[in-house]
């Protein structure tokens, strides 16, 4: 089977929130996001809300806003207000467990800037290898307990290099 017809590239990325306030401070502040706009909010007195986003009917997507980063990325941040709504993050090891990968040209500028602002960061950043040979990466997490990586690779990675 082939892929999706015409598919050609990742338009957004959507996550949900506990605090649209607390989360626009971090991805402005901490990330350097652009904040583009607001819509909300959306609540249906029918079945629209299980049928088109696969939540409860009595659900209310309070707030959502959108963000760019770097002139390319757009996260659209929901806040949902949901009786049976799970406030615990899940793990990478968790099914549906996700984290989001950013590029920066200093790693360690970066890793002492998210530990200067109190964030909490997993360990120290590690140097890949194999084919990711030349990257060097660190985990970290929003106040919310969104599962974020910062990644570096200003030489290329090895898998790259042996193409040239």
């Amino acid at each position: 089977m082939s892929p999706i017809p015409g598919l050609t590239h990742v338009d957004h990325i959507g996550l949900t929130v506990p605090d649209l306030d607390e989360a626009h401070d971090f991805f402005v502040d901490v990330l350097g996001c652009e904040y583009l706009y607001e819509l909300g909010p959306f609540e249906h007195r029918d079945s629209w809300m299980s049928e088109h986003l696969n939540v409860a009917d009595d659900t209310v997507m309070r707030r959502l806003r959108f963000y760019r980063l770097g002139g390319r990325a757009i996260f659209e941040i929901f806040e949902y207000e949901a009786r049976d709504q799970r406030t615990t993050p899940p793990r990478n090891s968790d099914v549906g467990g996700h984290h989001v990968a950013l590029y920066v040209d200093d790693l360690d500028a970066a890793v002492a800037d998210l530990r200067g602002r109190g964030l909490t960061v997993f360990g120290d950043p590690t140097a890949s290898r194999g084919p990711s040979e030349g990257q060097r990466w660190i985990y970290f997490l929003a106040p919310w307990g969104l599962q974020l990586e910062l990644v570096s690779y200003p030489d290329g990675k090895a898998f790259d290099r042996g193409k040239r």
